[in-house]
C-alpha cells in the first residue's frame, strides 16, 4: 500500500511521568519510526474545544469538520455513525450521539464514569432504551438504537448546544464539561427526566446486585446535520479496540483491524488503535506500558519491516494526549538516515 496513517490516542504520556515511563519502555522499532522521519510536528490543542485531540484530528481527516484545531474543531460524528449502524438519517435533520452513562457524585464534584467500564449488555441496553423512548417521542426528539451503549437523538432545534465528548469529560469535574448554550437547560431537564425513569429500574437493581454501577444518566455529544450524500474520505478507515460509535465509522469488515488486513489494503488507510485510552484515563500506567509494549511487537516492528522492504510506501503516526498531538511521517528513504540515533524522546517533548 502507498500510505498508512496510524492514529494512537493517549500514546503520549503525561509530561510529569514521561521520563520515568520511557526509561522502562523497550520499543526500538517505535524509536526508529519517530526518529528517522521526513516530517515531524507537535500541535498543541485547546481542551476548550470540549473534545480530545485525536477526535478533532479524525473528524477533520474524515471530512466531517473544516479544521482539526481552533474554533473550527468539531466532533460531528453522529450522522456518519448512524449510517454505520444501518440507520437512515432524515436529510436536513440534526442528530446527537447519546450514551447511557453513570454519573458519580463525589463530595466536591460530579464525574462521568468511563463508558468502557460500564459493561452494559445488549439486553439491558435495549430495555433501558425502550423505557426512555416514549418520553423522547413525546417531546419530539425521537431516539434511534445503535447498540447497547450507542443511541442517537434527533433534536433539530438544538443547533446552539455545545457538548463535550465522553472521553474528554471522563475523569474531569463536570461543572465545566456539561452542555452549554441556549438549550442547555432543556438538555439538563431531559437528563433529569431520564434519571427518574431509570431510578430503581429493575435493570439497575440487577446490575447493582452484580456489583456493577447503575445506569443513572446519559451523555450527549457529536451533533451533526444529515446531508443527502455522506462525507467522503480518500483513505479507508479501519479500527481496533474502538468504542461502538467510532467503529461504526468504518466498514463492518474493517472494525477489527489486523496488520495483515491493513497491509493488504490497496487504498491509503487510516487505522485507529484505541486500546490505550482506558488505561491512560484511569492512570493505570503499568497497564499502559504493557499495551504499548504489545503494540511494539504486533504493529511497530512489523510496520518498520514493511517500510524497509517496500510493502509500505509511507507511514504517518499520529500520537496524542489531552493537550497535544504529535504527527510524524517516515518512509523507506527516511529510515536510511542512519546518522539519526533511534530515540523515544519525541514522546516526552510534547
Amino acid at each position: 500500500m502507498n500510505q498508512l496513517t496510524l492514529v494512537l490516542p493517549c500514546a503520549l504520556p503525561t509530561a510529569e511521568l514521561a521520563a520515568d515511563l520511557l526509561k522502562v519502555l523497550q520499543a526500538p522499532a517505535l524509536a526508529a519510526l519517530l526518529s528517522r522521519t521526513s516530517s515531524s510536528n507537535v500541535e498543541t490543542f485547546d481542551t476548550a474545544n470540549r473534545l480530545l485531540p485525536h477526535e478533532a484530528w479524525l473528524a477533520h481527516a474524515l471530512g466531517l469538520a473544516p479544521a482539526p484545531n481552533g474554533e473550527a474543531a468539531q466532533a460531528a460524528f453522529a450522522v456518519q455513525a448512524m449510517r454505520g449502524y444501518g440507520l437512515e438519517p432524515a436529510p436536513g435533520a440534526r442528530y446527537f450521539l447519546l450514551h447511557p452513562a453513570h454519573l458519580a457524585i463525589a463530595r466536591s464534584h460530579v464525574s462521568l464514569e468511563d463508558l468502557r467500564q460500564l459493561n452494559l449488555s445488549e439486553a439491558d441496553g435495549r430495555t433501558l432504551f425502550e423505557t426512555a423512548r416514549p418520553y423522547f417521542d413525546e417531546i419530539g426528539q425521537p431516539l434511534s438504537y445503535g447498540d447497547a451503549g450507542t443511541w442517537f437523538m434527533r433534536a433539530d432545534a438544538w443547533s446552539d448546544l455545545q457538548c463535550a465528548s465522553p472521553d474528554g469529560a471522563t475523569t474531569q469535574d463536570l461543572s465545566v464539561w456539561m452542555p452549554e448554550g441556549e438549550h442547555a437547560r432543556a438538555a439538563r431537564r431531559l437528563q433529569n427526566e431520564v434519571q427518574m425513569l431509570w431510578h430503581e429500574h429493575p435493570v439497575n437493581a440487577a446490575r447493582e446486585e452484580r456489583g456493577l454501577k447503575a445506569i443513572n444518566s446519559f451523555w450527549i455529544w457529536g451533533a451533526s446535520v444529515a446531508t443527502v450524500e455522506p462525507a467522503r474520505c480518500a483513505a479507508s478507515l479501519q479500527t481496533k479496540d474502538a468504542p461502538g460509535w467510532l467503529a461504526a465509522l468504518a466498514e463492518p469488515e474493517q472494525r477489527n483491524a489486523s496488520l495483515n488486513s491493513v497491509l493488504a489494503t490497496k487504498a491509503d488507510a487510516i487505522v485507529v488503535l484505541g486500546g490505550l485510552i482506558e488505561s491512560a484515563q484511569a492512570q493505570e500506567w503499568g497497564m499502559w506500558l504493557q499495551q504499548l509494549q504489545a503494540l511494539e511487537t504486533h504493529w511497530f516492528a512489523p510496520l518498520l519491516a514493511a517500510l524497509k522492504d517496500g510493502r509500505l510506501g509511507q507511514l504517518r503516526l499520529v500520537l496524542s494526549h489531552r493537550d497535544a498531538w504529535l504527527e510524524c511521517t517516515t518512509s523507506r528513504n527516511a529510515q536510511r538516515k542512519f546518522w539519526r540515533a533511534p530515540t523515544l524522546n519525541k514522546l516526552k517533548a510534547s
